[in-house]
C-alpha cells in the first residue's frame, strides 16, 4: 500500500470511528479528539476535523495536497457502549497493538453491531424507571404500579409513533399525550392517588438527559455550534413532552 492509499484508509478509519460515535450519543469534542489521535497514531499529525450533530469534515495537510472528506449523520440514538468500544480500539491503536488493517476491520463489525437491549427490555426498564421516579418526587407507593405502566407504554409508543412519522416533536407530543391520559384514567378507576407524581414519573423515560449533558460539555469545551444545537433540540424536546401533557390536562 503506497502512502497515497494509506492516507486514505486513515481518513476512512477516523471517519468511520468518528460516525460510530457521534450516532451513539458521544460528545462533540469526544468525537474530535478520537479522530485526531487514531491519525497521529498512523503517523498523520497534521488533521483538522470540524464535527457537528448532523455531519463529520476531517481533512488531512502534508500528503502532497490537501484531502477533505464528509460524512452526514442522519440518525442518533443513545448507545454507549459503542462509545466505549470505539475508544477501546482507539486506544489500542495509540498503544501499537492494532494495526490499520485490523482497526478498519474492528470499526467496520462495531457499525454492523447490534448491541442495544431488546425493545422488551427497554420498555420493562423504562416501566421500572417510571415507578422509581415516581416515588422519588414523594409520590406514594400506591402510584407505583401507574407509573410503570404508564412510563412503559409511553416508552413503547414514542418509539412507534417514530417509526410512522419520522418526526421527534409529534411523536414525543403524541406519547406524552397518552401518558396524560392513561394516567388520568389510573387515577378516575381509583388505580392511583396522585395525578401529577405519576405524570411526573410516567415522562423521565423521554426526558433528554444525555442530551442535555453533552450540550453543555460541548460548551464548556468551546464547540459553540454543537452545544447550542443540542440544546436546542433538547429545549424542542422538553417542549414537545411539556405541550403533550398541558394538551391533555386542559382537555380533562
Amino acid at each position: 500500500m503506497d502512502n497515497q492509499d494509506q492516507t486514505f484508509e486513515v481518513m476512512r478509519a477516523c471517519l468511520l470511528a468518528g460516525k460510530i460515535m457521534l450516532q451513539s450519543g458521544a460528545e462533540t469534542y469526544r468525537v474530535e479528539d478520537t479522530m485526531s489521535r487514531m491519525a497521529s497514531a498512523f503517523g498523520i499529525d497534521q488533521t483538522h476535523s470540524y464535527v457537528t450533530p448532523t455531519g463529520i469534515i476531517f481533512s488531512v495537510e502534508g500528503v502532497g495536497r490537501e484531502r477533505t472528506k464528509l460524512v452526514r449523520i442522519s440518525e442518533r440514538t443513545t448507545d454507549l457502549r459503542k462509545v466505549a468500544m470505539v475508544n477501546s480500539v482507539s486506544r489500542r491503536i495509540s498503544s501499537g497493538e492494532i494495526g490499520l488493517e485490523e482497526a478498519c476491520r474492528l470499526l467496520g463489525e462495531l457499525e454492523e453491531a447490534d448491541l442495544t437491549y431488546s425493545f422488551m427490555v427497554q420498555i420493562f426498564a423504562a416501566a421500572i424507571a417510571s415507578g422509581c421516579f415516581t416515588i422519588m418526587f414523594l409520590g406514594s407507593w400506591l402510584d407505583f404500579l401507574p407509573s410503570m405502566a404508564a412510563g412503559g407504554i409511553g416508552f413503547f409508543l414514542v418509539v412507534y409513533f417514530h417509526r410512522i412519522v419520522p418526526v421527534k416533536f409529534f411523536a414525543e407530543f403524541l406519547s406524552s399525550f397518552m401518558i396524560g391520559m392513561i394516567s388520568f384514567f389510573f387515577v378516575k378507576l381509583g388505580l392511583g392517588q396522585e395525578l401529577d407524581k405519576i405524570i411526573i414519573g410516567s415522562v423521565m423515560p423521554l426526558v433528554p438527559g444525555l442530551l442535555i449533558t453533552n450540550a453543555v460539555r460541548d460548551l464548556m469545551a468551546g464547540h459553540l455550534v454543537s452545544g447550542l444545537s443540542k440544546g436546542a433540540e433538547a429545549l424542542l424536546t422538553a417542549f414537545a413532552i411539556g405541550s403533550g401533557i398541558a394538551a391533555i390536562l386542559s382537555l380533562l
